[in-house]
Order: structure tokens, then C-alpha cells, then sequence
């Protein structure tokens, strides 16, 4: 491990201020550690964001919820204004790790995850997202866990998040603050394709700290659904997830729909096309059977993972079906 320096400050503008293009801030550190281990990450300066307050879980303006970007997963699975307004963000969040890595994750933390390519975390081997330049040797190699959509020539990976997954599907905001001041990115827009720099997951710049995520108030408590697929029962990422999220009229007709897929991209996929295709239409199967073939017809798989298709063609199915069904205790 390369040596460091080590900053706990106690205010936010004091975090804002030591930090720098070679700093990282760390909270529960269940990913930074393990890269700074194997030399993947190399900061010269770690600050510890841990004394900063940014632990609560607050009521917004409009109705919707604030979550301290320090809140820690464990914590928030089972919040009661989560588990009863937001169950879809529970799901996801007890899907993820293991109780021991929950304990430990923070909310903000979670959202900066690297990739768990297996090239990414080999430094004798190749990668443009560890070096710019490099090669990608996951685009002719094993490929089984990687990308479907919106990946580049320079990188197939895929984020590797479940909570990301069900925040980009009810639409929440991450509140961020730097030295140009705060503002706030849609979580659909917070992780970035590979496109040229796949070494850059996210539109944080330099010095920039997430503060909280802000969740809207329709949180689709009675219709909800998060299914993720995987190798293993725990402990185990995506091959695919999915985070479905409905709202019916009385007649069972879909005045919104969400669905957005993890485990296929850089980012939570999700497709405004399909979600509208759903609206005023009955809650089917044949419906939602449509919506599957149009979310995944533009899909380009890889050698070894084209069973993926087929794999969340069915899970979107099977996940907008639970929805539909409605909340269960």
C-alpha cells in the first residue's frame, strides 16, 4: 500500500477544502480499502468524512425524503419511513452483500462503487478504466458478468450496485457540494457511460462530496418489485436485477411505470421509451412481455454472456408481474 496522509474533519466546507485531485474521501470504506490493497487506487491524502454531519434521515419540502449521504445501509434497510414509503429501496438494499458489509456501507458510499470486473481488479492485465490507454481485455476474453448496453470499444464493465438500481428507478436526486458550491444530478444521470474515459464512473469532479440523496414522494409502496439474479443466494452481484415499479388505477390500468435494470451496464438502465409503451395499458403479462422485448432488442452481447438477454427478458417480466400483484406484508 502506498503511504498516505489522513484528514478527519469536522465540517463539511473543512472536507471541501483539503481535498484535491490526489484525495478521496472515505466513510465506511467496504470498497476504497480493498482497492487501496491491491494498489488499484493510490491516494495521497484519505479524508475521513466520518465526524461530518450527515447521518440523518429527514422529511423534504415537497413531501419526499433526505437521506444523510453517511446513513449506513444496514440502518437504512430498515428505517421505518424506507420500509414503509420506499420498500422497493429495502429490497434492494438486504439484496446487496452480506449484514457484516451493510453494517459498515454508507448510502453515499454506495453510489461510488467501482466496477467488479475481474481485468479491473487484476493489476498484472490490462484496463482502460484502471489505465487510460491500456486495452480492454474483457471485450475478447471471459465476459460471462459484463455489459449489454451502452458499453464503448474501451470498456464492457458494469456497475456493480443494487441500490443504485432502485434509487435510478423512483427517480431520486444525489445532492452533491464542491468548490463551485452544491447542486443536484438526477440519479439517472449520476453514473456515466464508458463512452472515451471509461476511468470516470460518475460526473463528480475533482474535490466534489455527496451530501445526501433526496428521494421524490411517490415512493410506489403498493405496487413494487426488486429481483436480482445471481450465482449465489448472497454475497454475489447481479448478473441481472431488476427494480419494477407501478402505479394502477383502480382498474388495474398502469398510470406510471418504472423499470430499470442492474447488473447490464455502466449505469442503472433504464429506457423512458419502454416505461411510457406501459402507460394506460392493463397490467399483463402479455403487456409486460411486450415492454422485456423492446427494453432488450437493442442489447449487444458479448461471447459469454448472451444468455443475459433471455435472463432479463424474463426477470422484467417476472418483476413487473410482482408488482402488479400488489404489496405483501
Amino acid at each position: 500500500m502506498t503511504p498516505f496522509a489522513y484528514s478527519k474533519p469536522a465540517a463539511i466546507d473543512e472536507a471541501v477544502r483539503l481535498a484535491g485531485p490526489d484525495s478521496l474521501f472515505i466513510a465506511g470504506g467496504t470498497n476504497l480499502v480493498d482497492l487501496m490493497k491491491e494498489n488499484l487506487v493510490r491516494p495521497k491524502r484519505l479524508i475521513d468524512i466520518n465526524a461530518l454531519p450527515l447521518r440523518e434521515v429527514t422529511a423534504t419540502a415537497d413531501g419526499g425524503l433526505r437521506i444523510g449521504a453517511l446513513v449506513g445501509n444496514a440502518e437504512l434497510a430498515w428505517h421505518p419511513e424506507i420500509e414503509r414509503r420506499y420498500p422497493l429501496l429495502a429490497q434492494a438494499l438486504l439484496s446487496g452483500a452480506s449484514p457484516q458489509v451493510r453494517n459498515m456501507a454508507s448510502a453515499g458510499g454506495n453510489l461510488l462503487q467501482r466496477t467488479r470486473c475481474h481485468y479491473f481488479y487484476d493489476s498484472q492485465v490490462p484496463c482502460n478504466k484502471r489505465e487510460p490507454g491500456s486495452g480492454c481485455p474483457a471485450r475478447e476474453g471471459l465476459n460471462r458478468n459484463h455489459a449489454l448496453f451502452g458499453a464503448s470499444e474501451l470498456c464492457v464493465a458494469v456497475h456493480p450496485s443494487d441500490f443504485c438500481v432502485a434509487l435510478a428507478a423512483l427517480d431520486a436526486q444525489v445532492v452533491i457540494t464542491g468548490p463551485q458550491g452544491e447542486r443536484r444530478v438526477p440519479m439517472s444521470d449520476f453514473h456515466r457511460l464508458p463512452g472515451d474515459t471509461p476511468e470516470r464512473d460518475t460526473v463528480l469532479e475533482a474535490g466534489e462530496l455527496i451530501l445526501a440523496i433526496e428521494l421524490p414522494a411517490a415512493g410506489f409502496a403498493g405496487h413494487h418489485a426488486y429481483l436480482k439474479l445471481r450465482d449465489r443466494a448472497s454475497f454475489a452481484f447481479a448478473l441481472v436485477s431488476v427494480a419494477a415499479a407501478l402505479e394502477l388505477d383502480e382498474g388495474g390500468q398502469i398510470r406510471q411505470a418504472r423499470i430499470a435494470l442492474g447488473g447490464v451496464a455502466h449505469k442503472p438502465w433504464r429506457r423512458a421509451d419502454v416505461e411510457a409503451s406501459l402507460v394506460g395499458q392493463p397490467a399483463t403479462p402479455e403487456h409486460f412481455a411486450a415492454a422485456a422485448e423492446l427494453l432488450v432488442k437493442d442489447a449487444q452481447p458479448l461471447a459469454h454472456n448472451s444468455f443475459k438477454v433471455e435472463l432479463a427478458r424474463r426477470a422484467v417480466v417476472r418483476a413487473l408481474t410482482t408488482a402488479a400483484e400488489g404489496a405483501r406484508p
